[in-house]
C-alpha cells in the first residue's frame, strides 16, 4: 500500500515537472546527474558542458537531422511510434539495427526523469507519462527541449555545447553534414564521435533528402 502510494506520488511530481516545462526550462536532468555521480563514484575527473538556447536560435539543419535519424515520424505520432517499434524489433533479429524504436518523446521522458537505467518499472512510468508530455507541452517544445538535453559525448549536452565542442560553431550556424553527423552519434553518445559517422552520416542526410529537407 505505502510502495503505491510512493509510486503515485512520484509520478505526480514528475507531471507537474512536465506542466512546468512548458515555461520553465529544466535546472538539470537524471542523465546529467546520473554522469556526475558515476565520475564521482569512480573518482574520475568531470566537467560538464551545457548552454540552453531558445528554439529560434536552433538551425533548422540540426532539427532536420535529429528527426531524420531519431524519430522520422515525429510530427505524425502521439509520443509511440508501432510502426518504428516493429522495424527495430526486425532489425535486432536480424542483427541490422541502427536505431530504437523510442520517439523524441520518449526519450525526453526518460533524460529528464529516468536516466539510462533500463527495467519494466522504468519502461512502464516512462509509457505512463508519454502522453502527459505530448498534451501539455507540444511538438515545438518537445523537440526544444529534446536538443537541449540529449547528450552529445562524455559531459556534452545540448545542440549549442555539442557544435562548440565539435565544430566551434554555434547551433545556429551548423550546417547541413555536420548536423548530420551530430545526430548519427546520439544512438551510442559515450561511444560514438562526430568525425567518425561518415556512413551513418550518410544515410540521415538521404533521409532528409528524402523528407523533402
Amino acid at each position: 500500500m505505502w510502495f503505491a502510494a510512493g509510486v503515485a506520488l512520484l509520478w505526480l511530481l514528475a507531471a507537474s515537472m512536465l506542466v512546468e516545462a512548458r515555461w520553465i526550462d529544466p535546472p538539470t536532468t537524471a542523465v546529467r546527474v546520473e554522469r556526475r555521480v558515476q565520475a564521482w563514484m569512480q573518482g574520475k575527473p568531470y566537467r560538464e558542458r551545457y548552454a540552453f538556447v531558445p528554439f529560434g536560435q536552433i538551425s533548422p539543419n540540426l532539427q532536420h537531422a535529429v528527426i531524420a535519424a531519431e524519430d522520422a515520424r515525429f510530427y505524425q505520432h502521439h509520443g509511440f511510434d508501432w510502426q518504428a517499434m516493429e522495424i527495430a524489433a526486425e532489425g535486432d533479429l536480424n542483427g541490422k539495427r541502427l536505431r530504437g524504436g523510442s520517439t523524441l518523446t520518449q526519450q525526453l521522458v526518460k533524460n529528464l526523469f529516468f536516466g539510462t537505467e533500463r527495467s519494466i518499472v522504468r519502461k512502464g512510468a516512462e509509457a505512463s507519462l508519454v502522453p502527459v508530455a505530448e498534451l501539455v507541452l507540444g511538438k515545438q517544445r518537445i523537440l526544444e527541449l529534446y536538443l537541449n538535453e540529449v547528450e552529445f559525448g562524455p559531459g556534452i549536452y545540448g545542440v549549442e555545447a555539442a557544435c562548440r565542442s565539435y565544430y566551434g560553431t554555434s547551433a545556429r550556424s551548423i550546417d547541413r553534414g555536420q548536423a548530420a553527423r551530430l545526430a548519427a552519434v546520439l544512438p551510442d553518445p559515450r561511444r560514438r564521435r562526430p568525425q567518425a559517422m561518415n556512413r551513418y552520416s550518410g544515410i540521415i542526410l538521404r533521409r532528409m533528402g528524402q523528407m523533402g529537407w
